[in-house]
């Protein structure tokens, strides 16, 4: 740990700097050669800062976090070069979203930074794309944003496609056939202001319906994840851990399509009271609400 800390205090000062404007150390060359000097942290390191940053709002923990993955903002940077954007924008773009994963990071996750940052990083590139790439061919619909950003590589030499290469880009990138022809044609013909060029306030250009509503925001991509685990191989698992009569009532009540059984269509299959399915049901859900939290 006296290792790292030592190496990032001698660059500190200039890098304090440098990640609000990546130019600040002369040239992006001499800005990429110094990030790139700065030492990897270990897991264990990684770990600790996160909790001193967590636990006691350690401004210095969070500094040496971010100082140490600048060179995976640089890395993801280089990947957007192709929209005639500077580099240290890009950079100084991602870095903000570096800065907004450290805050977020949590390090009993079990998941490393580098793993969270690359979410915050992209997304906040993404933004700074779409909203500075003045004359921007709309991309309103999630299959036209992934277009967007991965057509103009696909496209061999840029050149128009034929029916072959854009099946093969639908398929690659799970997207219809028809968004692929589409957005060949915004992206090769007229331009289109992102603004609105009218001063009046009841306007309708397409920069308001650009936004993708935070369904890309990391936290929430983890949360659906953990939600699908849940809904899948935990909720079979939960259900594994019943009797079968218990089993059989949680799946008839809970796991139909049909809006499932009711009370006392449960009673009189099992010859007992609806009072008494509601207690199996009640005490079936307790314990494979303990199995899914466990």
């Amino acid at each position: 740990m006296k290792q790292a800390n030592s190496s990032l205090t001698v660059s500190g000062n200039a890098l304090a700097l440098a990640i609000a404007n990546p130019g600040s150390l002369g040239t992006i060359d001499a800005y990429i050669s110094t990030v790139n000097r700065l030492p990897v942290l270990t897991a264990e390191q990684e770990t600790s800062l996160g909790r001193r940053l967590r636990d006691h709002d350690d401004l210095g923990a969070a500094r040496e976090l971010v100082l140490s993955h600048l060179r995976l903002v640089v890395s993801v940077a280089r990947q957007y070069l192709g929209y005639g954007l500077p580099h240290a924008d890009l950079i100084q773009e991602g870095n903000v979203g570096l800065m907004k994963a450290v805050k977020r990071f949590d390090p009993e996750r079990g998941v490393r930074l580098v793993s969270f940052a690359v979410h915050w990083i992209k997304a906040e590139i993404h933004e700074y794309i779409v909203k500075n790439w003045r004359l921007v061919k709309v991309a309103t619909t999630k299959a036209q944003r992934k277009l967007f950003f991965n057509l103009r590589s696909m496209r061999p030499d840029g050149k128009t496609l034929d029916s072959h290469q854009v099946d093969d880009i639908a398929r690659e990138l799970n997207v219809r056939r028809e968004d692929v022809s589409e957005m060949e044609v915004r992206m090769s013909g007229r331009e289109l202001s992102l603004e609105s060029q009218d001063e009046d306030d009841d306007s309708y250009a397409p920069i308001a319906y650009l936004s993708d509503e935070g369904r890309q925001e990391p936290t929430r991509v983890l949360e659906r994840k953990a939600r699908e685990q849940m809904q899948g191989e935990g909720l079979n698992g939960a259900l594994d851990k019943l009797d079968e009569r218990s089993r059989r009532i949680i799946q008839a009540r809970w796991l139909q399509d049909d809006g499932g059984a009711t009370l006392h269509e449960l009673a009189d299959e099992f010859g007992v009271s609806a009072e008494r399915i509601r207690q199996i049901e009640a005490a079936a859900l307790k314990k494979m609400r303990g199995s899914l939290a466990a």
